[in-house]
């Protein structure tokens, strides 16, 4: 079994949650899953708990909460009061206390004028410090898929988060990097505390990684793959401390562990960040 490393976190967004997934993990030094309370038609925390119940207490367990089973959908709410249930709900079904809680994509639900929003999000993440202060998890962040309203809804008097998990990698969209820089920086955020999602836009078998040569960002590609430079490039697009990556192949994880070695060319990841500027700026109005 190697080391435990932080940088990796199994996500379970897509996966079928076997148990040998969750072995091979440990085996790989993965010691963090990610989940949340909509995953697997809502039911991530039951299977989980079922097939393996014994291995939880091996790793670092987050989930997320925001969206809630409807007929015939699932439903978003920022409602402090289902927020804190859903908390409670998930500490039942998965037969412990998780160590971090994230508020699922909250910008699904701030759609009026800034001043609701603001007091929305406030509230909401109230929710989740209350849950975190009264024992039902370690800690608590937020994770947005789009975090481009954020920014200017975060003041002084909205609770501070322990996380912040975005979109990350090569396929992310500059005015996405960029909400994500603002809303690290608002909430005074280190590198450390931002997590990185879905660092292959969906899926690394899809066309594009056969297309372009990530290797370009990397001062040393040798024995990488352009799949796994895509991956390590991703810790920079934008800076993350840690990569929650989606998978049902333990050997795959171990590609992406691997490829950590690589060494992130700076100044070419800057340079695509200008490029991508350059390139909205071009787009018509």
């Amino acid at each position: 079994m190697r080391d435990a490393d932080p940088r990796v976190v199994l996500g379970l967004h897509r996966s079928r949650h076997e148990r040998r997934l969750l072995t091979g993990a440990l085996d790989l030094g993965v010691t963090t899953i990610d989940t949340s309370t909509n995953y697997l038609g809502f039911r991530s925390h039951q299977v989980l708990a079922r097939t393996a119940g014994d291995l939880l207490p091996k790793f670092r367990l987050s989930t997320k909460v925001g969206y809630f089973p409807a007929p015939d959908r699932a439903e978003h709410s920022l409602a402090p009061g289902r927020l804190y249930g859903a908390v409670e709900h998930a500490v039942r079904n998965l037969g412990r206390e998780p160590d971090l809680v994230f508020l699922h994509n909250p910008e699904h639900s701030l759609h009026e004028g800034a001043a609701h929003s603001r007091d929305a999000l406030a509230q909401a993440c109230a929710a989740l410090e209350e849950a975190t202060s009264s024992g039902l998890c370690g800690a608590w962040g937020v994770a947005s898929w789009n975090p481009s309203p954020l920014p200017s809804l975060i003041d002084t008097t909205t609770p501070k988060p322990s996380a912040f998990m975005v979109r990350a990698g090569l396929l992310v969209g500059i005015r996405t990097l960029d909400a994500a820089d603002a809303v690290t920086a608002a909430w005074g955020l280190n590198g450390s505390m931002v997590w990185g999602m879905s660092p292959f836009g969906g899926g690394a078998n899809a066309p594009v990684w056969d297309r372009i040569d990530s290797r370009v960002f990397l001062r040393d590609s040798t024995g990488l793959s352009p799949v796994q430079a895509a991956f390590r490039a991703a810790y920079e697009l934008p800076k993350v401390g840690t990569l929650a990556v989606g998978t049902d192949n333990p050997a795959h994880l171990k590609d992406l562990i691997d490829a950590l070695a690589g060494q992130v060319d700076e100044r070419a990841i800057e340079e695509y960040r200008v490029l991508l500027r350059a390139g909205l700026r071009s787009q018509p109005a």
